[in-house]
Formats: C-alpha cells, structure tokens, sequence
C-alpha cells in the first residue's frame, strides 16, 4: 500500500498539497486529513505538480483559501474540485 497522494490538514482546508511526483489529468488521487486520519479521493481536473495545491472542495470567485488550517489568500476565479489552485486563480490579500 502506498501512501496519500496529497494532504489537508483538517475539514476547514479548501485546497491539500500534492506530495507525489507529479499528478496527471484524471488521476484519482488518494488523499489523508492530518488531524483526523480520515482517507479523501478526489480526481484531478488538471496536471499539478509535487507541492502545488489542489481543490478539495469547489472554490468560488471571491472565495477564501484555506491551506493546513490557514488563510492563503482569495480564489480569482471558480477552482472546480481537483482543480490545480495556484498563481492563475489564487492571489493574496496583503495588495
């Protein structure tokens, strides 16, 4: 048995971190709560690459992210579950 392909810290995180290689289109991923151990699976809309984030959830436009726990910024577009959330669609509030 392998391990998770990406994790989340809790039920309040609306993207996990893809700690595998790399992850294709389509792919069914495995993914792991850290706080509760709970098993999650979601299928990839988009290639992510090793440490980039993907939805666990639909995110709308205007939508704040949630990363192990924290606010990351706000989503700038609809991020559909399985959707690669990086620099195209996510963006910080500080400016």
């Amino acid at each position: 048995m392998s391990g998770p392909d990406f994790l989340i810290h809790g039920s309040e995180d609306s993207v996990g971190v893809v700690v595998v290689e790399s992850v294709a289109k389509g792919a069914v991923l495995s993914g792991l709560s850290m706080e509760t151990g709970a098993a999650l699976t979601i299928t990839a809309c988009d290639d992510i690459p090793l440490g980039h984030k993907i939805a666990v959830m639909p995110i709308s436009n205007g939508d704040t992210v949630l990363k192990y726990g924290h606010d990351i910024g706000k989503a700038i577009a609809d991020i559909p579950l399985g959707g690669h959330a990086h620099v195209q669609n996510v963006k910080t509030k500080r400016w």
